[in-house]
């Protein structure tokens, strides 16, 4: 039995502990090929690797294998490579050897990892991890030594790691992982035996459901379609794609079939069916993810698939695709289909869109053209930037090989836990500390572009919900096309928030949407700008303004040609609080749950009921103070809505209607306050009269309904908007009649 000190690289450990056991290869990879490192001439082995490492192989003539005729060649090796674990009590190591594969293998990275767990009694915990990032690697005839300086969760104190394998032929099993760990002066610290597990460096159990009528993807033959020559022709179905990253994908669990939504499916919705139908689903870090195949998404088109579950302790737990968007049996669409599961995946696993690494914690670098250009599982098809020529959805199928980029390779195989598995960090890792020069002006700007984040207000009471309104205009009389994706939950666009104690954090939404579609716009006389509003008080990090004092904001664009555009300083005040009065309403408004119904626009989930209680609370006591407002904001939003969730028998949805007397009179109050000036911003107004209007047609009302959207043309139709903007409403209040009509005329 194992023991152990406060430091699992210099405690000690059993040598002689039972090796698990043995794995075999998966079948396309077992092809009863020599190891890639003992090819160096197969040049079609597919062992490009990222940083070669510093290799010293002693080759030796091959012997017979015992019981062979004599004089016959030796089989292949077994290529040294995957998962092994030690075992026993106090201390013990998952360790993942990356520095060998066969012809058609995954890809070699040349590292070596692990993870520490501690034992004690019957519970097992979480201690840290490791990686060698460029090991040397020393093959004899008869062994394997990888050994380097590793980077450590923790300050280790024998940081230097040697791993000793045995060569084994492909006849034999797999040999057992001998590790010692060493300090900078070379004296032993702690060691370990660990058997053989997998060929795969991390294994997860995946489940997925699917709504009644949409039939889950199965696989794709990307030989149907034109493809890179070095990608060869092959069925790939999604655990397929991820073994050839080298991650298991297990199917586990019962398949469910539950009630559809016919409007589309909510954040929230999502959520509650996850807990609901999940049975491996826990709040705790494990290696399992949920998909479900869903219908539609609500409330915004072009939404492919969501990595929902991003909103609570324990993230990434839970993802959806929309079957309505990518459905289909021919070629494009079952390509399709199989992109949007495997990217949906790779969020639960943590990997953020190809344009966004920079951004993560720790940073990664952007690929080329800003992350554009990365020919990823991550990236969007419609987005992709070569290098040189025309890019597009065109240019990205038929250069890519349906394969993770490098960096998000290290990062599946050998990231640490806590950064990978299912239910630890949140998405995007921590509490999203960025460096400030990330939003620094570019040194030249010939984009013909120009953003600019605003407030309509000197400043906000401490406690008020922050809400701020980006624009995005051309500078160039010849107009410019870009995409539409202004808001922050699309992830185009980024804010930073330099809080008054100098910490400088990226808001980062409570939903997060994958708008997989060329939603392209043309900015030129006629349309000069675009604009939208975001709530940014409240996002996967907790609230952001939790002080009073001067924050200073600053917003980036990432155009549809890779350009960055970057918006001039925005300087926002909160007050200090000057009464008793004042603390008890922020104390009110500022809760997680309120912050998570404010994001939300309202939801009715049981888990936010004291959030509810104090919002209402701010309605009841407080009706005539400002706050009021977004609190009957949300609660109307969400009374003009019906809220789903599913029966306790799983095999049909609960629908709370729609409570139109209700959102009326709440609506109504916003509009009112509102159009004085008093209340939300002008382009939120907009979404709240647009919603009281359906709340009057959905009760019978279409000639209130009419009415309420003519006061809100009129309420804009004056010298202080541009005349662009006033026709945009006007088009919208004239589309949102025609489908109000017709929707509610025969009613």
């Amino acid at each position: 039995m194992s023991t152990a000190s406060g430091d699992p690289t210099t405690g000690t450990a059993d040598f002689f502990a039972a090796p698990l056991a043995d794995a075999s290869l998966p079948e396309e990879w077992e092809s009863g090929q020599q190891a890639v490192t003992e090819q160096a001439t197969n040049p079609a082995s597919g062992t490009d690797e990222m940083s070669a490492p510093e290799e010293q192989v002693t080759r030796t003539s091959a012997t017979p294998l015992p019981g062979a005729p004599n004089g016959a060649a030796a089989l292949p090796y077994r290529p040294t490579r995957g998962r092994y674990r030690s075992s026993g009590g106090g201390f013990h190591l998952e360790l993942r050897v990356d520095v060998d594969s066969t012809a058609g293998g995954p890809k070699v990275l040349n590292r070596i990892s692990g993870d520490f767990f501690s034992t004690s009694g019957a519970t097992t915990t979480y201690y840290g991890s490791l990686v060698v990032h460029a090991p040397t690697v020393t093959r004899s005839a008869t062994q394997v030594v990888i050994s380097g300086l590793g980077t450590y969760t923790w300050q280790a104190g024998a940081p230097i790691v040697r791993v000793t394998i045995p060569r084994r032929r492909i006849n034999q099993p797999q040999g057992t992982a001998t590790v010692q760990f060493l300090t900078t002066s070379n004296q032993p610290g702690a060691g370990y035996t660990c058997g053989y597990v997998s060929p795969y460096f991390r294994t997860v159990q995946w489940e997925q459901d699917s709504v009644t009528g949409r039939i889950p993807f199965l696989s794709y033959d990307t030989g149907s379609l034109p493809q890179p020559p070095n990608s060869p022709a092959r069925a790939l179905t999604v655990p397929r794609a991820y073994a050839e990253a080298g991650i298991e994908l297990l199917m586990s669990g019962t398949a469910n079939t539950i009630a559809d939504s016919p409007g589309g499916w909510t954040n929230t919705e999502l959520h509650g069916a996850m807990q609901t139908n999940f049975s491996l689903w826990r709040d705790a870090p494990q290696w399992k993810v949920w998909l479900l195949v869903a219908g539609s998404y609500e409330g915004m088109a072009g939404v492919r698939g969501i990595m929902f579950d991003a909103a609570d302790s324990f993230q990434r737990q839970g993802c959806a695709v929309f079957y309505d968007l990518i459905k289909g049996t021919d070629a494009e669409s079952q390509r399709a289909q199989l992109r949007t599961y495997v990217h949906e995946l790779g969020h639960s696993f943590n990997l953020l869109h190809s344009w966004q690494k920079n951004l993560a914690q720790p940073p990664a670098p952007l690929g080329p053209q800003n992350g554009f250009g990365d020919l990823s599982w991550m990236n969007y098809p419609q987005n992709y930037l070569p290098p040189t020529g025309t890019g597009g959805a065109a240019a990205y199928w038929g250069a890519f090989p349906f394969q993770f980029t490098d960096n998000e390779l290290v990062h599946l195989r050998h990231g640490f836990y806590r950064d990978v598995v299912m239910g630890a960090n949140a998405f995007g890792i921590g509490a999203a500390d960025i460096e400030p020069e990330l939003f620094d002006e570019p040194l030249a700007d010939e984009s013909g572009l120009r953003l600019d984040l605003r407030v309509t207000k000197s400043g906000f009471a401490f406690g008020e919900p922050v809400v701020v309104e980006l624009k995005l205009d051309t500078t160039d009389l010849r107009g410019r096309s870009t995409h539409d994706h202004l808001h922050p939950d699309d992830e185009l666009v980024h804010i930073a928030i330099r809080q008054p104690s100098g910490r400088t954090v990226l808001y980062r939404p409570l939903l997060r949407r994958c708008v997989d579609q060329d939603a392209t716009v043309r900015l030129d006389t006629d349309r000069p700008a675009i604009y939208s509003s975001a709530y940014i008080g409240y996002g996967r990090d907790g609230h952001y303004f939790q002080q009073p004092g001067t924050y200073q904001l600053r917003a980036s664009y990432l155009a549809s040609d890779g350009s960055r555009i970057v918006s001039p300083v925005l300087r926002l005040h909160v007050r200090h609080p000057v009464s008793q009065s004042d603390i008890e309403l922020a104390e009110l408004m500022m809760g997680e749950e309120q912050g998570t119904i404010l994001a939300l626009r309202g939801s009715d989930s049981p888990s936010l009921q004291a959030g509810n209680d104090a919002l209402q609370e701010v309605i009841e006591r407080h009706a005539n103070h400002p706050f009021a407002v977004y609190a009957r904001l949300a609660k109307g939003l969400n009374f003009e809505h019906e809220f789903k969730s599913l029966s306790p028998d799983k095999a049909g949805l609960n629908v709370r209607p729609p409570d139109t007397k209700s959102g009326i009179e709440q609506l109504s109050q916003v509009v009112k306050v509102s159009e004085q000036g008093k209340g939300v911003d002008n382009l939120t107004l907009n979404l709240a009269t647009r919603r009281l209007a359906r709340a009057y047609a959905r009760q019978g009302d279409l000639e209130e309904a009419g009415s309420t959207l003519d006061r809100l043309v009129r309420h804009f139709d004056t010298p202080a908007f541009k005349p662009y903007v006033v026709d945009a409403v006007r088009s919208q209040a004239d589309s949102t009649k025609a489908r109000l009509l017709a929707e509610f005329g025969d009613s």
